[in-house]
């Protein structure tokens, strides 16, 4: 299965470099009447994505929520897994603001939307604050209101988790239903990519009079891939440091589904290996290797939250939109959330980075530019989900054996 999986994505990135090369030859050619195609099959493309961004939001974050148990099952094991994730996502984030604030990469890639009558609109940050409560439940879907659709899903989650054992499953079931639904709508969508990047490559080659966006792009790039190297390469292992667990040891005992997770660009794919390595090569315990590692390959997703602020800020950026130093910050916390919601989806944070940018009104044209590289990006992302995965479930793994001992010395000595 891996072995058809890997020739589905080799040839299906063939593909993608091919219909880029292609769109670069026709801008090349300047011929209006492949020029209006690529406008037309751009339009659908981009109306196709919207179509799907809010609902993949919406039910893939109340679909992982909602089967996480109830409030009481997740207050001791599940508390400490989930503030660690919450902790290294938030961090995760947060090196890449402050490595993209200081790159910045979009002020080297203005670019032209291709309708120029279109104006996008820029909120403050107290009209983020106003939105994040709407008047109904209908209101955020209708104008595409990503803050209040991210409040309603979590409200619901909690709802649900508090709700008796028999209608929770059933919600859960009703919602992780309705997301695979979504997404195979969505993977339906994605068959059609290659005609789409052909389209908005022709589009934005056509539109290029310098070298500006390819030295934007670069960097950009740039930060994506340092703020995952700084994330695998310093900040676990220093959480691994103070929980007194070697980094290069616990490395060498994940490498397996590390290589399996990177090759398959899948955290899912790995997870056998994973909790295979945590159990046997790291020496983590079977309960908390058997709850961990599943619920974090779920949720925690560091890498995820870097490449979706990245993105979002970039290509929206590039596209004339401004923000304040405090909605900068606030992208902290919703690309943390919804990286928590991605659920391992395959490419769920290209997807979701699409999904926000076509729910603000944002032109896609770049962020197709972007998915040629987003195949090495994507087994990166992958690999350092899982090594982080493997730290969180260590350093859970040590504090429930300090805790087991200092009730047993309590016990001893009274």
């Amino acid at each position: 299965m891996c072995e058809g999986h890997k020739k589905y994505s080799l040839s299906s990135t063939k593909a993608l470099f091919a219909a880029a090369l292609l769109g670069f030859l026709c801008a090349w050619l300047d011929s209006p009447v492949l020029m209006h195609i690529s406008e037309v099959i751009a339009d659908i493309f981009i109306r196709l994505l919207k179509l799907v961004s809010l609902p993949i939001i919406f039910f893939s974050l109340i679909a992982t929520l909602s089967g996480m148990g109830g409030i009481s099952d997740v207050r001791l094991l599940g508390g400490r897994v989930l503030k660690y994730t919450l902790m290294t996502t938030l961090i995760a984030a947060g090196i890449a603001l402050a490595l993209y604030t200081t790159i910045d990469p979009a002020s080297t890639a203005t670019l032209v939307s291709h309708n120029s009558s279109d104006q996008i609109e820029t909120i403050s940050y107290w009209q983020y604050l106003l939105d994040i409560i709407p008047s109904n439940m209908i209101e955020p879907f209708h104008s595409n209101n990503v803050i209040g659709v991210l409040f309603i899903a979590l409200l619901l989650s909690a709802a649900i988790l508090s709700l008796e054992k028999k209608h929770k499953e059933t919600l859960h079931h009703l919602f992780e239903s309705l997301f695979a639904a979504v997404m195979k709508m969505t993977a339906f969508i994605l068959k059609l990519m290659p005609l789409a990047v052909w389209a908005f490559v022709s589009l934005f080659a056509n539109d290029i009079k310098n070298q500006q966006v390819i030295q934007g792009l670069v960097l950009y790039l740039l930060c994506v891939v340092l703020a995952n190297i700084i994330q695998a390469a310093i900040v676990l292992p220093c959480l691994l440091k103070l929980k007194g667990i070697s980094p290069w040891q616990a490395i060498k005992a994940m490498w397996p589904a590390l290589t399996i997770a990177f090759f398959a660009k899948s955290s899912s794919a790995a997870l056998p290996s994973a909790v295979d390595c945590a159990e046997k090569r790291l020496g983590v315990s079977h309960r908390v290797a058997r709850f961990s590692m599943p619920l974090c390959i779920t949720i925690n997703m560091n890498a995820c939250a870097a490449f979706i602020l990245t993105t979002v800020l970039f290509v929206s950026q590039s596209n004339g939109v401004h923000y304040s130093a405090l909605e900068l910050v606030s992208w902290v916390f919703i690309a943390t959330i919804a990286a928590i919601g991605n659920a391992g989806v395959p490419m769920g944070c290209y997807m979701l980075s699409s999904a926000f940018l076509s729910a603000m009104g944002v032109p896609l044209q770049l962020l197709v530019i972007i998915l040629p590289f987003y195949t090495f990006i994507d087994m990166l992302e992958s690999a350092i989900n899982v090594w982080s995965d493997s730290c969180v479930t260590a350093a859970v793994d040590r504090e429930m054996q300090l805790a087991e001992a200092d009730i047993t010395d309590a016990a001893e000595n009274s």
